[in-house]
């Protein structure tokens, strides 16, 4: 073999061994970004996205008690879930609807008391969050006849209010591809939005 016939067979496998590695680089490089995006996307997601998020409340207030003991509807107290995207928390006169005259002793209550007298409004932490970009409407939900419950889980029974499903994208499209289960008997609904612009908006 001359010189020059083995220059070419190490340019060749030169060149065979810069493809492969160039192929392994740039599969290698696709795998870490996905795993990147994926991994910073799961672990930066705030905390009222998850299941089982239940902040500290200003004011201790028991919807096992409320909804539950004295099953007071939730639209009373969430007034906005028929007539506007959001169901809202109620003002602190609903609150003193009853509690100008029912348990006026608990310190909780004269908390409240003393809110309502100065015009101020109960900061309350939000439980169920959506991030900014996802549009959700309560109305279609609700006229539909899911039950409150179907989302927000067997709020009657709860003590400290809690997050009860996710509410990342796959548990919506979940509920949105078989909505069965969630609508009451008879439905004529048989799927719910799918497209982009339905949720984000």
């Amino acid at each position: 073999m001359t010189v020059p016939d083995l220059g070419r067979v190490f340019e060749r496998a030169f060149a065979l061994s810069r493809d492969r590695l160039l192929r392994i680089v740039v599969v290698a490089g696709i795998a870490a970004v996905g795993c990147t995006v994926v991994t910073v996307g799961w672990v930066t997601q705030p905390s009222h996205l998850a299941t089982g998020y239940a902040p500290r409340q200003p004011i201790p207030f028991s919807h096992k008690l409320h909804a539950g003991t004295l099953s007071i509807p939730c639209v009373y107290c969430h007034s906005g879930t028929t007539r506007s995207r959001h169901a809202g928390v109620p003002a602190v006169e609903t609150c003193m609807n009853c509690h100008r005259v029912t348990r006026t002793d608990r310190p909780a209550i004269q908390q409240l008391t003393r809110i309502h007298e100065s015009g101020a409004t109960v900061a309350w932490e939000r439980v169920h969050a959506l991030p900014a970009h996802v549009f959700f409407d309560h109305r279609p939900h609700v006229t539909a006849g899911i039950a409150c419950q179907t989302c927000h889980g067997d709020v009657q029974g709860m003590t400290v209010l809690k997050q009860h499903m996710s509410l990342r994208m796959g548990a919506c499209l979940g509920c949105h591809r078989n909505p069965a289960d969630a609508l009451p008997r008879g439905s004529s609904i048989v799927r719910g939005p799918e497209h982009c612009q339905a949720c984000h908006r």
